[in-house]
């Protein structure tokens, strides 16, 4: 390698976004080097989906996007669908199936997704350096040489600059926030970064009584006030005052609170000190059902609280919920004869569950994290290419912006779409710059 490469385009952060984006502008004749500070390619693919990669999402609009303005996110989506991807996808001959809610997996696993960005990134004659550490980044008064780039192996040149490093999720492989870091070093404003699509957590002593029901999942409606802009079908509520976050999912107890696609999904929109709502059983008015069946039954309140809380809900989480509420209610024993219960008190069990309230002590914080909210922002961002309007020839691509996505394929598609925008913005340098060399 000469003491100093120059290159049209240097890509940093060899993610989904990242790689997509490099191979891209590659086959359409740029030379491109994509730096990674990371030993691994594309860890979180590989690990996304639990290994399967939920790659995309069939139905995708803003509405499943959050962030100060959501509504950034519409150029790029429009100009690169999950039809686009899915052609992609079987163009290299990767068996997929879609489950539940136009989800979109890989038959087999998550590296096969992997090796077709490296094989769309050998076809553009892309160059990767990985590991390869990035120290800085400084601009150059040269109109065909605008970036300079300190790296573990030499000094780098380039027309552009791409930053598609993510964030500080799941550390262990490997993310930082060292994009947002740049970003603000050029002047860029960040929406500050929290944890989503995260497990919650609760106080243990709170926590107790649920403990021994770690593993048990089953469908609620779960709602909190969103903290952020709610755009189209991902919230209701209209007027003033917070606009209600709304979603029908699994919900998973675990040993220090709740997890499960419901509250990763309601995590994006939680903010400390705000309460959740659940109900325990959507199909059902339970206070009803238990009122109905008062007249003339000769039950225990155990057994008629099973039979209304319903097939969806495990016995022992029946149980358990009923005993909880005991404590609270002592006319609701257990071993409480119905028909001598009184409706109000019934009013109170069947009420409980339906709109069942805790807050939430915090998360499992960007250990267990699939995404990171925040970035940076999008009002000094150019939305049909993705460039600084502060800093000409400075891109920023998927997650480090603040664009976030629901749980479901969504955030991989602003990956490939926010990419694809970029890359056909990108240009060659000026003939005057020199060609890349090794």
């Amino acid at each position: 390698m000469s003491p100093t490469s120059c290159f049209d385009v240097v890509v940093v952060g060899a993610g989904a976004a990242g790689l997509f984006c490099a191979g891209v502008a590659g086959q359409r004749g740029l030379s491109v080097l994509v730096l990674d500070h990371a030993a691994k390619v594309a860890e979180k693919i590989r690990i996304s989906g639990g290994g399967r990669c939920n790659f995309t999402n069939r139905d995708v609009g803003v509405g499943n996007f959050l962030g100060e303005n959501p509504a950034f996110c519409r150029s790029a989506l429009s100009g690169y669908s999950p039809q686009d991807f899915i052609a992609l996808v079987e163009r290299h001959h990767i068996a997929w199936h879609e489950k539940h809610r136009g989800q979109l997996f890989c038959d087999h696993r998550a590296d096969d997704i992997v090796q077709m960005l490296l094989r769309e990134c050998e076809a553009g004659g892309v160059q990767r350096w990985q590991p390869c550490g990035v120290k800085a980044i400084r601009r150059r008064e040269d109109a065909t040489v605008r970036f300079e780039l300190d790296t573990d192996q030499g000094v780098v040149q380039a027309h552009q600059v791409v930053i598609a490093t993510g964030g500080p999720s799941i550390p262990k492989i490997g993310a930082t926030d060292a994009g947002q870091r740049w970003a603000a070093s050029f002047g860029h404003r960040i929406v500050p970064l929290r944890p989503a699509l995260v497990p919650l957590t609760f106080d243990a002593a709170h926590w107790a009584p649920f403990v021994p029901l770690a593993g048990v999942s089953l469908e609620v409606v779960i709602e909190t006030p969103s903290c952020v802009p709610v755009a189209g079908k991902g919230g209701k509520g209209k007027g003033k005052g917070p606009q209600m976050a709304h979603f029908t999912e699994d919900l998973l107890f675990t040993h220090r609170g709740l997890s499960g696609p419901a509250v990763l999904q309601i995590s994006s929109h939680w903010q400390p000190g705000q309460a959740l709502t659940i109900n325990l059983n959507p199909q059902q008015d339970l206070a009803a059902a238990l009122k109905e069946a008062k007249s003339g039954s000769r039950k225990q309140l155990s057994t008629a609280w099973g039979l209304a809380l319903g097939e969806a809900a495990p016995q022992r989480l029946a149980q358990a919920w009923l005993a909880e509420v005991a404590r609270q209610h002592p006319a609701l024993q257990p071993q409480a004869a119905l028909a001598e219960l009184k409706d109000r008190d019934l009013d109170a069990l069947g009420q409980a569950a339906n709109a069942w309230q805790l807050v939430p002590s915090g998360t499992e914080g960007y250990a267990k994290a699939e995404v990171t909210a925040g970035g940076v922002d999008t009002r000094e961002l150019h939305q049909q290419s993705m460039e600084s309007k502060l800093v000409p020839g400075l891109h920023f691509i998927g997650e480090v912006v603040d664009i976030t996505g629901w749980l479901g394929g969504y955030n991989f598609q602003w990956a490939w779409a926010s990419a694809m925008a970029c890359a056909r913005a990108l240009q060659s340098a000026p003939a005057a710059a020199q060609p890349a060399t090794v």
